[in-house]
């Protein structure tokens, strides 16, 4: 049964605003090769940056508000059965004829990495527009946490950006692709958390300042600790332009999370977090087992009061595809900061639902299980390495 929630209902619940996206899968079953096919196996994935945080969270027990747009197609009509069929609101999605449902075309490699790719998404920019968005002006002003992905287009980013400000709103902002993590610039004074990986954080950094002073990583498998060294310029770049806590995906190596004058326990206010069935369980385990407090000065490896850096091991897994494991993260994060969880908790949940996405053939798990997942987040949060550095570079 479809769920309805009128734009100033009372209860604040995380918003989620970005692309619904059928995604085609292409797996090889062998390397492939240039200008010929290939034997493999090819499936259609329930997809998109946003609409995938915004499943994590539903099966982590939160309750997200979507911001989307779909055509009245076949990817459209599919994408917004599922949607229905898991008791989730679709106010916020608008549909109309003219819209060409969002699809994306990757090609897999026998690793489950993604080799190439194409995104036709060029709907979520046209139709997501600043006058849509703020028709649930409300609903966005009395959330714990908003979140855009960087597929909407710059004006609607930066509507977004401001409903959420003028209520204090944290904004997690998703970059999606290199190109388009760019568009952090104009927008860079409002973003709470980012989330970009190693080629994004370079594009971003910059963007932010206005010449290429950034080049990729070549890591020839260094050390953790050497490339967050190699890093760690464009990381001070994004935190001094304003972001507050910088969540950076290194691959099969986990995540870094950095921030310049913010605690690691930093958490949503009270009387804004929800929590239901899953996401209770889940708040009960980590703060009776896990609270705030890990570290202890034997893991300090150096002292500095303006910047902060934790390494979050990655989880050994059985990997089948990787790309849903970057948008588990984000979601396992924000369903668990709006149940009032910290960061630090927040970022080991995140990384335990990552685990499961990539051992699964679907962006994100059918479901979750709460004793894996707590004994996942169990395992990385007390591996954590805290590290800090000099104010100044």
């Amino acid at each position: 049964m479809e769920k309805q929630r009128k734009d100033g209902d009372v209860e604040a619940v995380p918003v989620v605003i970005g692309g619904m996206v059928l995604d085609i899968q292409a797996t090889s079953s062998i390397p492939p090769h240039p200008r010929t096919t290939c034997p493999g196996q090819i499936y259609y994935v329930q997809g998109g940056v946003a609409r995938n945080i915004a499943e994590c969270m539903t099966k982590l027990g939160a309750q997200p508000f979507m911001i989307s747009a779909l055509g009245l197609d076949m990817p459209g009509n599919l994408l917004l059965e599922h949607w229905k069929s898991a008791g989730l609101w679709t106010e916020g999605i608008r549909k109309h004829k003219d819209i060409k449902t969002p699809t994306v075309c990757h090609i897999l490699d026998v690793s489950g990495e993604v080799a190439a790719g194409v995104a036709s998404v060029e709907a979520v920019e046209m139709f997501l527009t600043p006058k849509w968005i703020q028709q649930f002006k409300h609903t966005i002003r009395s959330a714990p946490l908003l979140m855009v992905d960087a597929n909407l287009s710059p004006p609607a980013i930066e509507v977004s950006c401001r409903l959420a400000a003028e209520s204090n709103v944290p904004v997690w902002f998703e970059p999606v692709s290199i190109a388009k993590s760019e568009r952090i610039a104009p927008i860079v004074k409002y973003i709470t958390f980012a989330s970009p990986n190693e080629d994004e954080l370079i594009a971003m950094a910059n963007a932010l300042s206005s010449q290429n002073l950034f080049c990729p990583i070549e890591r020839n498998n260094c050390s953790t600790d050497t490339l967050f060294q190699m890093l760690k310029p464009a990381i001070w770049l994004l935190l001094e332009k304003g972001v507050k806590i910088l969540v950076l995906t290194i691959g099969s190596d986990g995540v870094l999370l950095c921030t310049k004058g913010e605690s690691i326990s930093w958490r949503i206010s009270l009387e804004k977090t929800q929590q239901h069935g899953f996401s209770r369980q889940l708040f009960e385990n980590m703060t009776s087992s896990y609270p705030s407090n890990l570290y202890s000065d034997s893991k300090v490896l150096e002292r500095s009061p303006n910047f902060l850096a934790v390494h979050f091991p990655a989880l050994p897994a059985s990997v089948v595809r990787l790309t849903g494991a970057g948008d588990c993260l984000v979601g396992g994060m924000i369903a668990s900061l709006s149940t009032g969880l910290d960061v630090m908790q927040s970022v080991a949940i995140g990384i335990a639902a990552a685990k499961a996405s990539v051992e699964v053939d679907s962006n994100v798990p059918s479901q979750f299980s709460l004793p894996t997942i707590t004994g996942d987040a169990r395992i990385v949060y007390s591996t954590a390495k805290l590290l800090q550095h000099q104010s100044k570079l």
